[in-house]
């Protein structure tokens, strides 16, 4: 998936029109652009989003539980404490944002990419992944409890005190991944490529997680 750098380049640019007011509930937006605008505490549970650019804008408590999500291309953005419960995303980028304390339990992503973006305490316990690019980004404490992550990679990316307790793992990519840091399940690990020097990294913990006492002597 290709994702523009500028807002200019998108496909679908010159039908966006500016966007004011809070987020309705079960909202309807289609080709809007939200630029630089906060939104606190606002319902937009059950919200739709076609080929919308959200620039520079802030989300602090906002509940978009079980919004639909397609073509969005969003950048330089934060969330802080939001609610993305079991929302549907496809097509869609996030580049430069930074999401912390987001609520993303059984969401569902399909070709989505994140580029340069900072996750912390993410949780995404039980969500679905489809082939998803983490590029370049941080990922800490995030939570991909009993998720499935399928075509899933990391190119560049940090993993620190990730959990995969109980995840399910299909063709996921983690060769490209500076740090692999995990605070449980590595025996989720299954499915997953990595590289010869991740392994070493990664061998005391696996040997532990399967009871391998390693002995020289």
């Amino acid at each position: 998936m290709t994702v523009p750098d500028e807002l200019a380049d998108l496909p679908y640019a010159d039908l966006l029109s500016p966007h004011s007011g809070p987020l309705t509930v079960e909202g309807d937006y289609d080709s809007a652009h939200f630029d630089r605008l906060v939104f606190e505490d606002d319902d937009a549970a059950g919200a739709r989003f076609l080929e919308c650019a959200v620039t520079d804008c802030t989300f602090t408590g906002a509940n978009l539980r079980r919004a639909r999500v397609n073509e969005l291309w969003a950048t330089g953005s934060r969330l802080t404490g939001v609610t993305l419960a079991e929302s549907d995303w496809q097509d869609s980028s996030l580049t430069a944002c930074s999401l912390a304390g987001v609520e993303a339990f059984g969401a569902v992503l399909r070709r989505v990419v994140l580029r340069r973006c900072k996750l912390d305490s993410v949780n995404l316990r039980s969500a679905r992944l489809f082939d998803v690019v983490f590029e370049d980004c941080v990922l800490r404490d995030v939570d991909f409890g009993e998720a499935r992550l399928e075509g899933v990679s990391f190119p560049g990316s940090r993993l620190e005190r990730a959990r995969l307790g109980r995840a399910t793992l299909k063709k996921a990519d983690l060769r490209g991944a500076l740090a692999i840091d995990l605070a449980d399940g590595y025996e989720s690990l299954r499915g997953a490529t990595i590289s010869t020097a991740q392994l070493l990294d990664l061998a005391p913990a696996l040997a532990l997680t399967l009871g391998i006492t390693v002995k020289d002597r």
